[in-house]
C-alpha cells in the first residue's frame, strides 16, 4: 500500500467521467452522479491507510504535516477555480444570483458548502443547475471528515484494537442513519456528513484491515471484473430523485471496495485501469471535477440551452483543457514543491482564503451588484427579486378545522380576522399590497393559499407540473376549508385570487404553454370551461350562506412571452428578449372563459368583481414594465411593487363598515 498504485488513479478516471459526463447531459449515465460515491471511498481509503500507517510507526498523528498536505492537494486549484469562475459570474450572472455565488464562495471556502445548499434546493432540480459552485458540497464532506478522522485516532488511540471496533460501529451507525434519513428528507441524507461518512469510512476499514492483516490486494481472480460490472450497472441505472442514497448507494460503495480490495491482482481490469489513458485522467481528476461544473452551468446560463450535441462537446473540451492546465500548472508545482516552504504554504493558503472570503462578502453584501447593468435591463433585474415576502406570521394549526392547512394572518395583530383571502399563488403575488391595506384599513384577516389549486368546492384536479399527492391535497384541503368556514363566524368578507384562465382552458399560455391542468368534478366530462363556472356557480351559492360579501379579483392579464428572469439575462446578455407587453385584444381571449365564471354571478349580485386591468393596460396592450417599474415576476404573477401599487382595488374589502354591494364591470 505504500507505491503509488496506477489502478486506484484508473478507477478515479472512471469516477469522475461518470460525473462530468452525466452533468453535460449525456445520455444513458442517469446514475452517472454515483462517481462522487467512489470518490468518498478512495479518499477515506488514501487517507484513512496514511494516518493509520503513521500512528502505528510513530504512535502518534502530525496533525499540522496532515493538514498541510491537504492543503497542497486542494487549495491551490480551488482557489483558481473560484477566481477564474468569480471573473466569468462578474459577466454573466444577475445580480440575485451573483449573490447567491457569493454565498457560494463563503460557503465552499470554510467548508460548509455542502451545509449551504442542503438548506436550499435539492441536487436533482432543475434550478441546482444555476449554483455555480454546488458541486463543492461533495469537498466540504470530505474535508469535515479529514477534520473529524485524525481526532478520533488521537482520542481513542488508547483503546487499541478497541478503535477499530468503534469505527466500525460508526460505519454501521452511519449507514444505518443514511438508510433511515433518504426516507425522511433524502436531501438531508444526500448532502450532510453524518449520512455519508459511512462511505469513506468503507475506505478507512479496508486500509486498516489492509495494514493490520497484511494484505495483498489480489487473490480474488474474477472479483474485479463482478465489481466493475456493478459500478457499470449503477453509473447507468441508478435513479436520481428522492430515493438516493438510500440502499442504491450501497452497490457501487461495495464495488469500489472490491475493486480496491483486488487491485493488485494480475486481471484484465487492473491492466486497463492501469494503462496511461485512465492514468491520466485519473490524474486530473480532481481537476476536471473542480472546473467541469462551473463551464457547464455559466456556459448554459449564458448560452441558455446547447445548439447541438457538438457544441456540448466543445465545452467538455474546455473542462478538459482547463483541468490539464490547472494539474500541470498549478496543482503539481505546488505538490511537488519543497516540503521546508511550510509557512510560505501557509501564509498562501491564508491569503488564497482571504481573498476569496472577501469576493463572495462583497458580492453578498453589495446585493449583486445592480450597477453592473443598464438602466433598462436594471427594471427586469429588479422584478426578479420582487417576489419575496415576510411568511412569518403563517402557521399550520395542529387542531381545529383548519388543522394541516397552513393560514397566514395579514393586518393588525391581535384582532380577530373579519376578511377571508382564499386563492392560490396569485394571492402571494398580491400578498404585499393586501396587507398593507388590511394594516392601513385596521382590519384583519387571513390568507389561505395553494398553488395551482382553484378555490372552489367538489373539484379535483391533475397539474402535470404537482406529484399526485399534491393533486390530491388540493381536493382534500379545500374539502376542510369547506368545513371550517361554517364555525369561522367572525368572517364578513371573503376575497378569492386566482389564474381563472389556467382553469378554465386547462393551460398556461405563451411561456408557460406546457403547464396543462385538468378539473374533474365527480366524473364529468363536460368542457373545463362549463365545468369550472358550474362549480364557481355552486360554490359561491353556498359561501353566500357563510359570508356578508363575496369579492371575486378579476386576473391580472397575461403578458404571455414574459419572464423578468429570462428578459434580463438576454438584455444584459446582449440578445433579444421576449416581449414585454401582449395586445389588449389577445389578452381579452385568453382571459375570456375564466371571467366568464363569474360575470353572472355579478350579474346576479352574488359576488362583487373587483377589475384591476385598467392599471396594466392603456387602450391597445397591456404591460410587464410600468414607469420603468417591473410589474410582473413572470407572464402572470405581479411584483410586491406593482401590489402595492394597486392595494387601494381591494378597499372595498377592507372597510371597517359593512360595504354597499357594487356590482363592477371588468374591462
Amino acid at each position: 500500500m505504500t507505491g503509488h498504485r496506477n489502478e486506484i488513479d484508473g478507477l478515479r478516471s472512471i469516477a469522475v467521467l461518470a460525473v462530468v459526463l452525466y452533468h453535460f447531459g449525456v445520455p444513458g449515465l442517469q446514475g452517472g452522479f454515483v462517481g462522487v460515491d467512489v470518490f468518498f471511498v478512495i479518499s477515506g481509503f488514501l487517507i484513512g491507510g496514511i494516518l493509520w500507517r503513521e500512528h502505528l510507526e510513530t504512535g502518534r498523528i502530525r496533525l499540522g504535516h496532515f493538514f498541510m498536505r491537504r492543503i497542497r492537494r486542494l487549495a491551490p486549484a480551488y482557489f483558481a477555480m473560484v477566481l477564474l469562475s468569480f471573473v466569468a459570474a462578474w459577466f454573466v450572472l444577475l445580480p440575485f444570483e451573483f449573490r447567491e455565488f457569493g454565498k457560494g464562495v463563503i460557503a465552499a471556502t470554510v467548508y460548509l458548502s455542502n451545509v449551504l445548499f442542503f438548506q436550499q434546493a435539492g441536487y436533482f432540480d432543475g434550478v441546482s443547475e444555476e449554483k455555480i459552485l454546488l458541486h463543492t458540497w461533495s469537498l466540504s464532506v470530505e474535508e469535515q471528515f479529514y477534520l473529524v478522522l485524525p481526532l478520533l485516532m488521537l482520542v481513542f488511540a488508547r483503546f487499541g484494537r478497541g478503535f477499530i471496533a468503534g469505527l466500525v460501529a460508526l460505519f454501521v451507525i452511519s449507514l444505518g442513519a443514511s438508510l433511515w434519513m433518504t426516507q425522511v428528507s433524502h436531501t438531508a441524507a444526500f448532502y450532510l456528513f453524518p449520512f455519508r461518512a459511512w462511505e469513506l469510512l468503507a475506505g478507512v476499514l479496508l486500509a486498516i484491515y489492509a495494514r493490520e492483516k497484511d494484505f495483498q490486494f489480489k487473490g480474488f481472480p474474477f472479483a474485479s471484473e463482478a465489481a466493475l460490472a456493478v459500478l457499470i450497472v449503477s453509473i447507468l441505472f441508478i435513479q436520481p430523485g428522492t430515493h438516493f442514497p438510500g440502499w442504491q448507494v450501497i452497490a457501487p460503495v461495495m464495488a469500489t471496495v472490491v475493486l480496491i480490495a483486488n487491485g493488485q491482482d494480475n486481471n484484465m481490469v487492473n491492466r486497463v485501469l492501469s494503462m496511461r489513458g485512465p492514468v491520466f485522467v485519473g490524474l486530473i481528476s480532481y481537476s476536471l471535477y473542480l472546473w467541469h461544473w462551473p463551464v457547464m452551468t455559466l456556459s448554459t446560463y449564458w448560452r441558455e440551452s446547447y445548439a447541438s450535441w457538438f457544441e456540448t462537446g466543445l465545452w467538455m473540451v474546455l473542462s478538459f483543457a482547463l483541468a490539464i492546465l490547472s494539474w500541470r500548472f498549478v496543482e503539481m508545482p505546488v505538490r511537488h514543491g519543497s516540503p521546508k516552504a511550510g509557512w510560505a504554504l501557509i501564509a498562501s493558503w491564508a491569503v488564497g482564503s482571504a481573498v476569496a472570503l472577501g469576493l463572495g462578502a462583497l458580492v453578498f453584501v453589495k446585493d449583486g451588484m445592480i450597477e453592473r447593468f443598464a438602466p433598462d435591463t436594471r427594471s427586469h433585474i429588479e422584478a426578479t427579486g420582487d417576489f419575496l415576502q415576510d411568511w412569518s406570521r403563517c402557521y399550520v394549526p395542529q387542531d381545529g378545522g383548519l388543522q394541516g392547512i397552513e393560514i397566514c394572518s395579514i393586518g393588525p395583530a391581535g384582532q380577530s380576522p373579519e376578511v377571508l383571502v382564499w386563492g392560490d399563488s396569485h394571492i402571494r403575488a398580491f400578498k404585499e399590497g393586501i396587507d398593507a391595506l388590511a394594516h392601513e384599513q385596521g382590519v384583519a384577516g387571513l390568507i389561505i393559499w395553494r398553488a395551482g389549486c382553484p378555490p372552489l368546492f367538489d373539484v379535483s384536479k391533475v397539474e402535470n407540473s404537482a406529484t399526485r399527492a399534491q393533486n390530491e391535497a388540493c381536493r382534500s384541503a379545500n374539502d376542510r376549508i369547506r368545513t371550517a368556514i361554517k364555525d369561522m363566524d367572525g368572517l364578513r368578507n371573503l376575497l378569492l385570487i386566482g389564474r381563472w384562465s389556467y382553469y378554465a382552458t386547462g393551460q398556461g399560455v405563451g411561456a408557460d404553454a406546457f403547464n396543462t391542468i385538468e378539473l374533474m368534478t365527480n366524473g364529468s366530462h363536460t368542457r373545463q370551461a362549463t365545468l369550472f363556472a358550474e362549480a364557481a356557480d355552486q360554490s359561491l351559492s353556498e359561501l353566500s350562506n357563510h359570508f356578508e360579501n363575496i369579492y371575486v379579483t378579476q386576473q391580472v392579464p397575461e403578458v404571455a412571452y414574459y419572464d423578468s428572469r429570462l428578459t434580463a439575462r438576454r438584455l444584459a446578455h446582449g440578445r433579444e428578449a421576449p416581449p414585454e407587453t401582449v395586445p389588449l385584444a389577445d389578452a381579452k381571449v385568453r382571459a375570456a372563459d375564466g371571467e366568464a365564471a363569474f360575470k353572472p354571478l355579478a350579474a346576479r349580485g352574488l359576488v362583487s368583481w373587483i377589475p384591476t386591468w385598467s392599471k396594466f393596460c392603456n387602450p391597445t396592450a397591456c404591460y410587464a414594465v410600468k414607469q420603468g417599474v417591473g410589474q410582473y415576476f413572470d407572464n402572470n404573477h405581479i411584483t410586491n411593487r406593482a401590489s402595492l401599487r394597486v392595494r387601494h382595488l381591494f378597499a372595498p374589502v377592507f372597510s371597517p363598515a359593512r360595504p354597499t354591494a357594487e356590482v363592477q364591470s371588468g374591462n
